[in-house]
């Protein structure tokens, strides 16, 4: 029998690392199947010290499915560490299986053993890719904010406590995904007026990014 075990990752204790859970458990609902077990923790996706992870994995047997919301709540990490991780999950022959991946969702089905294959091959493409493209974004943000903060020493005007920037990180991307500003303030735990200025941020950043392009 094939499990699928959720996996569920927010950066910091202030998140709400279960958000998520909903979606997964809706996903599952509308193709008949049912999450056999759930790991949850709170723990940077640039780092591969994730116990629940791990335990997932431990726990799998050949031909089980992980799944996850996006790509990203499972990797932000350098080409070096995510190799590690992919080498676990072949190892221990565990498919991945991604909200925001819709290739993946073909895993879900019983194919016959090329076809399974093939997808198998387009899926492990395609999750390099993401993988590639969540990293690379997890880099940039962070050289955008310390020249941020440089800038703003330099300038005398960094005062108060340095900024959180793994908690900061975690409420762009809440942002970029549509998320309500409510419920953001619920699960990140900031003020408004931090919210307010980091999607001014955004903003400011999306239009230089589109100035550039």
């Amino acid at each position: 029998m094939t499990f699928i075990r959720a996996y569920l990752r927010a950066s910091t204790k202030e998140q709400d690392a279960g958000r998520a859970r909903e979606d997964l458990e809706a996903f599952c609902r509308e193709r008949g199947l049912v999450i056999a077990a759930t790991y949850e923790e709170n723990e940077s996706g640039a780092s591969l010290d994730r116990p629940e992870l791990f335990r997932l994995l431990r726990d799998s047997k050949p031909g089980d499915i992980l799944l996850t919301e996006q790509v990203d709540r499972l990797s932000r990490l350098s080409d070096k560490d995510w190799d590690q991780l992919k080498r676990e999950i072949k190892d221990r022959e565990v498919k991945v299986v991604a909200l925001d991946l819709p290739t993946s969702h073909m895993m879900l089905k019983t194919e016959d053993a090329f076809t399974g294959r093939m997808f198998d091959a387009i899926n492990g493409m395609l999750l390099d890719m993401l993988a590639a493209i969540a990293r690379k974004d997890y880099d940039d943000r962070r050289r955008r904010q310390a020249q941020g903060i440089a800038k703003a020493k330099a300038e005398g005007k960094m005062k108060g406590r340095p900024e959180d920037l793994e908690r900061n990180e975690a409420i762009l991307s809440m942002l970029r995904r549509g998320q309500s500003w409510s419920s953001i303030l619920r699960v990140s735990g900031c003020s408004r007026s931090t919210l307010a200025k980091i999607a001014k941020r955004a903003s400011t950043q999306s239009t230089q990014d589109q100035c550039e392009a």
